[in-house]
This record gives C-alpha cells, sequence and structure tokens, in this order.
C-alpha cells in the first residue's frame, strides 16, 4: 500500500488511506530507496537526454522543454554533450544505458555505425529528437524543416530581392535526416521553383554566431553582396547581423535576413529576425511520452513512428516587413 502512494499507482489508493500513508511517512521521516528500487525494477527514474552543445541558444531551449516534461512524469534529466563528436556520442550512450535510464533522448548530429551498435546491444528506449539519422530506425519527433525553409525562401523572394543566397553548414556528404541539409534542401526548392539559379549563391558557415560572425564579414565585403541571405539557424543569422552592423550594411534596407528556429533571442536581435518557428514544447513533452511508453519497441516501419511538428513563419523587421 506505501508503494502505491509513493509511486502514484500502479493500483490507486483512496483519498483517506493516501492521506493516512502520507502523514506516516512525514512522522517518520521515511525516504524511498532509489538505489534498492533501480536494483529490483532495472530501471531509474532517470532519462538521459544527449545533445550536441548546450551553449547553443536552441539546444539550450530544447533540452530546458525535455526537463519540464519530464518533471511532469515523475523523471530527471541526465544531460550529455557531445560537441558534434562521434565518440563523445558513444561514450554517453554507453554511460547512460549502462546507469539503467528508464529511456534515452538523442539529438545526434550524425549518428555512427557504432552508437547504432550500442543502442542495438542494449535494447534500450531511443527517441530521436530533432533529427533522424539513417543509421538507426528508431522512434523520432521532428519538425517540417524541409517546408519551414521554402516558407522562408519565398517570403523573401515575394518582397521582391532578385535572389536568396544561403547560409548552410560546412561542406560534406549531406546526411539524411539532418535538419541543417533539409534546410539547404528547402531554400534550393524555392529558388527552383522561382525559377532562379543556386549556383554559387551557397556559403559555409558553422551553425554558431561566432564562426557565422567571420563567414558573414567575407562574404559581405565580398564584391557581388547578397540582397537577401537565409541562414539555416537564427545563431548564425545573429552573427551575420553582427557582421552588417560592423561593415554598416542597413538591414533589412540593404540585406534581407531570414533564419531558422526562432530562439528567444531572436526577437531581440537588431532589428528583430525573421525567422521559422517549432513547437520545441510539444516536441519535447511527445519525446518524453513515447520514451516512457511501454509500446515503444514494438516493430514498425519508421514513417508509422515518425512524429512531425509543423513549421510556423514569424514576420519581423529583418526581411522588409514594416
Amino acid at each position: 500500500m506505501v508503494s502505491y502512494v509513493i509511486n502514484n499507482g500502479p493500483r490507486p489508493v483512496a483519498p483517506a488511506t493516501r492521506e493516512r500513508v502520507l502523514a506516516a511517512i512525514k512522522e517518520l521521516g521515511y525516504r524511498p530507496d532509489r538505489v534498492a528500487q533501480a536494483m529490483a525494477s532495472r530501471r531509474t527514474d532517470l532519462i538521459g537526454l544527449i545533445i550536441p552543445d548546450a551553449r547553443q541558444p536552441f539546444f539550450g531551449e530544447m533540452a530546458h522543454a525535455v526537463e519540464q516534461a519530464a518533471s511532469e512524469r515523475g523523471k530527471m534529466v541526465l544531460v550529455g554533450n557531445t560537441d558534434y563528436v562521434g565518440e563523445r556520442e558513444v561514450h554517453y550512450l554507453r554511460a547512460f544505458l549502462g546507469m539503467r535510464v528508464s529511456g534515452l533522448i538523442l539529438v545526434s548530429h550524425a549518428l555512427n555505425d557504432l552508437a547504432a551498435a550500442e543502442i542495438d546491444a542494449w535494447d534500450a528506449r531511443v527517441v530521436l529528437l530533432h533529427e533522424r539519422p539513417e543509421a538507426i530506425d528508431d522512434v523520432a519527433v521532428t519538425t517540417d524543416d524541409l517546408g519551414g525553409a521554402e516558407l522562408a525562401v519565398r517570403h523573401l523572394l515575394e518582397h521582391g530581392y532578385e535572389y536568396v543566397a544561403c547560409m548552410g553548414g560546412i561542406a560534406e556528404t549531406p546526411a539524411v535526416g539532418d535538419p541543417v541539409s533539409d534546410h539547404v534542401e528547402g531554400w534550393r526548392r524555392a529558388m527552383d521553383e522561382a525559377g532562379i539559379s543556386t549556383e554559387g549563391r551557397l556559403f559555409e558557415a558553422l551553425y554558431n554566431r561566432y564562426d557565422a560572425y567571420q563567414a558573414a564579414l567575407k562574404i559581405l565585403s565580398g564584391p557581388e553582396r547578397p540582397p537577401a541571405i537565409f541562414c539555416s539557424t537564427d545563431d548564425q543569422a545573429i552573427g551575420l547581423l553582427r557582421a552588417a552592423r560592423e561593415l554598416r550594411i542597413d538591414v533589412p534596407g540593404e540585406l534581407a535576413v531570414a533564419g531558422f528556429d526562432d530562439i528567444k533571442e531572436a526577437a531581440l536581435a537588431d532589428p528583430p529576425l525573421t525567422t521559422i518557428a517549432s513547437d520545441r514544447p510539444a516536441m519535447a513533452r511527445a519525446a518524453v511520452d513515447l520514451v516512457l511508453d511501454d509500446g515503444l519497441r514494438v516493430a514498425g516501419a519508421r514513417r508509422e513512428r515518425l512524429k512531425v511538428f509543423p513549421s510556423r513563419l514569424v514576420v519581423r523587421q529583418s526581411c522588409g516587413c514594416p
């Protein structure tokens, strides 16, 4: 009976009985032994969350949303940062799965075969969040990255700009399920739809504002400065805006800018940044619910276990709108 009260189940307890049990717990100063419980059930009240870099606002906001959603389900979250390094991803996979977490939420930049094998070896409950690498066929929660990018680029083109350049990631073999690759592909589709060439109009930059700022200084100082730029992340766009301000380029008078993610700082940028928003709290709740679902490992096609949240255009001043 005491365990039913402490764990809120699995069987219901009458309100009067619950009150008597809680009063006794308070009087005796009883605290449940979480280690003993974990050993008995072979599961802890922990959810592992592996992300590329919590210093980046997007991932910081996503981690906070996951923690809030997990708290609502009575779980705590362990966070590991991979810094986009495959070996660190494998390290955290082994560490968290070895601790018998209730489940694992994985934001993987490019899941390698070793990490995929580690997941299979533990037969773990894993939900892919934000990205869906090809290496494992597991449940995924994502946003419509392709459609969102098309929305942003079409909106810029509707302002009458001759063309829209794109600040993507660093050139490499495009990764299936990588959001930035989808953002670049969405840019290409919108440009192709408008009959405008993309040749020589895709620029490389890392995802953070600091490296994007350095890349933007070169782009904006070049002989053929673009009239408009779509950035694959808001962090890149913020770095670009800083470079434009330093070079005394008026935004949006001489340069229009749009980003992707709608991090909180986007509304405070100078000028406020037009961007694409996703419902991160809802995505986090969906991921937590899925990772705690006992039926998660039921076999099925990926398309039947892929939850895609819609993208939404957020119009501010950086694109040229009043």
